[in-house]
């Protein structure tokens, strides 16, 4: 089985030795996604709301890149420095999956790249 780059311009771009995501068959594999605003490769803000919605507008950005949607996501990794903000994190959640969800793992680390509070990575399964 042959593997392929997924890119776009609509994400931030790599910041190290990874693909934005890479496709194997009908399955995307999504690095993890930070808050970074794709134009100015910048952290959109301090705030945890504003940078989750950032978030998942630059999966949304990769899911589509590869010829799929955010209703394509079989599985997501949240990664937040805080856990009491797992109710904010639902809530924003909500607003970009419908049922079914995803699959997802919510855990808390001790720090993120660039001092976010969140990052995302996941798993679609493309229509054959």
């Amino acid at each position: 089985m042959s593997k392929s780059v997924i890119q776009t311009d609509k994400a931030p771009q790599a910041i190290g030795t990874y693909s934005q995501a890479i496709k194997s068959g009908t399955t995307i594999y999504i690095s993890g996604q930070i808050p970074l605003v794709p134009e100015t490769m910048q952290v959109i803000s301090e705030d945890f709301s504003e940078q989750s919605h950032q978030v998942f507008k630059n999966i949304q950005a990769v899911c589509e890149a590869a010829g799929g949607s955010t209703k394509h996501l079989v599985k997501v990794n949240i990664f937040l420095t805080d856990l009491s903000n797992f109710t904010t994190l639902n809530e924003i959640m909500s607003q970009y999956f419908n049922q079914p969800y995803p699959a997802r793992a919510a855990v808390q680390v001790s720090a993120l790249p660039k001092g976010v509070q969140i990052e995302i990575d996941g798993v679609m399964e493309l229509p054959e």
